[in-house]
């Protein structure tokens, strides 16, 4: 029997790949009233027709496919997650911004700059997780994931990058502008439109989770990760919280549990921590890594 006839008979495929399939259209295109008009566009290229309000749930499926998939095929098997402010000045920016601040901001940015500390131990931590090289069944552990923006988030993509890791961001559209920072793996920096869907590839492949001082996004999902670990939808792993001054500022935790709305054990559910050194300890701890 020959080669073609041995094709012919074993070839597993017997439709052609939807890539084929379009290709096929732009190659015998006709300019007819009937193929110009929107409904004959095929629908997974239409995106006038993905983008309509119907079709929410499939593009819910897409974000939560697309980013899986990828990151799958780039064999991340977890993450160290870094929640933090976009706002916070690294050191090196911090005179700049202290500098340039009007004087009804000054007391303002001077907190932000005072802050700016945290820049550097988000930077060390991601340098401390990229430089682990933990690989199990062929799958990279502890890669380094943010929130892909400036600031903290930047700091933990940078270290991981300094130490010679590639790094993960997770991006989400804004009606301001906002564009990965220069640390994220190219091929690692996803963009959403849901919220919901990005938090939720946060958790999936998180091992630990950093969290910095920030605002409301941070506050989000730093409260979200707790609720679900305090009502068992998700497995106990290490939250490291850094800023405990910051942080007794602006939450007040033991009013909580006395209050009777927590119990004083879901104060358990976090460590506090003030350098990366101490943060990765708890990490080395929890998973008994030697």
């Amino acid at each position: 029997m020959t080669e073609n006839k041995i094709e012919k008979r074993l070839h597993r495929r017997r439709f052609y790949k939807a890539e084929q399939e379009a290709g096929f259209v732009e190659a015998h295109s006709h300019d007819t009233p009937q193929t110009l008009d929107p409904a004959y566009r095929l629908a997974f290229r239409d995106t006038d027709f993905l983008l309509r309000e119907e079709l929410r749930p499939v593009r819910f499926q897409l974000e939560l496919l697309k980013c899986e998939m990828l990151l799958e095929e780039a064999k991340i098997g977890s993450t160290l997650v870094c929640y933090g402010s976009a706002r916070i000045p690294s050191p090196e920016a911090a005179e700049a911004a202290l500098a340039a601040a009007p004087p009804e901001r000054k007391a303002v940015v001077e907190r932000l700059v005072a802050n700016s500390k945290y820049y550097e131990e988000a930077r060390k931590l991601g340098r401390i997780a990229g430089g682990c090289g933990i690989v199990e069944k062929g799958m990279h552990q502890f890669v380094v994931c943010s929130g892909g923006g400036p600031s903290i988030m930047e700091a933990a993509n940078r270290g991981a990058v300094e130490a010679g890791a590639e790094t993960i961001g997770l991006n989400i559209v804004l009606p301001h502008e906002q564009a990965p920072n220069m640390y994220v793996t190219p091929h690692l920096a996803f963009q959403f439109h849901y919220f919901a869907l990005r938090k939720m590839h946060f958790l999936l492949r998180a091992k630990a989770v950093a969290v910095f001082p920030g605002g409301f996004g941070t506050l989000d999902e730093f409260m979200e990760l707790l609720t679900l670990i305090q009502t068992g939808k998700m497995r106990p792993i290490p939250i490291l919280l850094f800023g405990r001054e910051f942080w007794n500022r602006v939450l007040n935790f033991e009013a909580m549990a006395e209050e009777g709305v927590i119990n004083h054990a879901d104060l358990d559910l976090f460590h506090w921590v003030e350098t990366a050194e101490e943060a990765w300890a708890k990490v080395v701890e929890f998973y008994e890594l030697g």
